[in-house]
């Protein structure tokens, strides 16, 4: 299973297309001093009928802020990845709880859960529109395919630890990649969004072939390598690829807060993050599976 966020490309694009009344300027920009100018100009008309003690205390408020002219915040999308993990974590602790007590609930949780997701997820990337409830459902059923497949993995006695150490790595390449970028050290930008974008495409048709001719018993295991040298630099490419997709997400965040983005769109911000960090700890599942055998 790969994982991608069309969502992000999508949202870069109407930033750079769309101009929104107060929105599509950074913050402090040129263009924000001359919206203020003009309406303090057109403001004057109004004043007359004001005493001076409404003028005093309309000027004593401190300015308005992201939030109260309602642009995309950091805060709004930490707010909103936390509820989309809360909601994926505890659906898959109940999915893993329960196959773990139905075994013969796991092919169902996890087909339903994998094929739901990825059907959801391209009718979330196109929409015109940000729906909440969509993203909710897409969080539930990730949710049941996460503790499907978790438990599946666990239950294997050559696999005893798999989970928590893919867990742990998760986490790990998470902080890491965030300081990263933060101080600088992984870099973004529009040549590399591209090469990653032709990656990651091509990984994901790899990856979709691959559970295609696993469904078909073409191949079996882990596919494509085995748990051969060939399988293993597959699994670090996934993990690669992944490990990079936070990075993209930081940036995406960083860009719809300098410009404004409307407070919606920190719905599809968390949505995405959400998905990358499944993602790979997807592929560090993989990865320790297969050094392992």
């Amino acid at each position: 299973m790969a994982g991608g966020n069309p969502v992000f490309d999508r949202l870069n694009k109407q930033i750079e297309k769309e101009r929104y009344a107060g929105f599509g300027s950074p913050q402090g920009s040129p263009q924000q001093a001359q919206q203020g100018t003009q309406a303090a100009t057109t403001g004057y008309a109004g004043q007359d009928a004001m005493t001076a003690q409404q003028l005093n205390e309309m000027y004593a408020q401190p300015p308005a802020g992201p939030a109260d002219t309602g642009r995309v915040t950091v805060d709004d999308v930490v707010v909103k990845s936390i509820t989309l993990f809360v909601v994926t974590v505890a659906v898959a602790f109940v999915s893993w709880f329960w196959t773990e007590a139905n075994t013969d609930m796991t092919l169902p949780f996890w087909l339903g859960g994998m094929f739901g997701t990825l059907i959801l997820g391209f009718v979330i990337a196109f929409m015109k529109t940000v729906s909440v409830p969509l993203l909710m459902v897409y969080a539930v059923l990730q949710g049941a395919f996460l503790g499907a497949f978790s438990q599946y993995i666990a239950a294997i006695p050559d696999y005893d630890g798999v989970v928590q150490m893919a867990v742990l790595a998760t986490l790990c390449v998470f902080v890491a990649m965030y300081v990263g970028y933060a101080t600088g050290f992984v870099k973004v930008n529009d040549k590399t969004r591209r090469m990653f974008f032709f990656a990651i495409v091509g990984y994901g048709l790899f990856s979709l072939l691959q559970v295609v001719l696993l469904m078909t018993g073409v191949i079996d295991g882990w596919g494509f390598g085995g748990s051969g040298m060939l399988g293993i630099g597959l699994s670090i490419l996934g993990v690669g690829l992944a490990s990079y997709s936070l990075a993209i997400d930081f940036d995406s965040i960083d860009r719809a807060v300098q410009m404004g983005a409307p407070k919606k769109y920190s719905w599809l911000l968390a949505h995405g993050l959400i998905v990358s960090i499944v993602w790979l700890y997807i592929e560090f599942v993989r990865l320790f599976a297969r050094l392992r055998d």
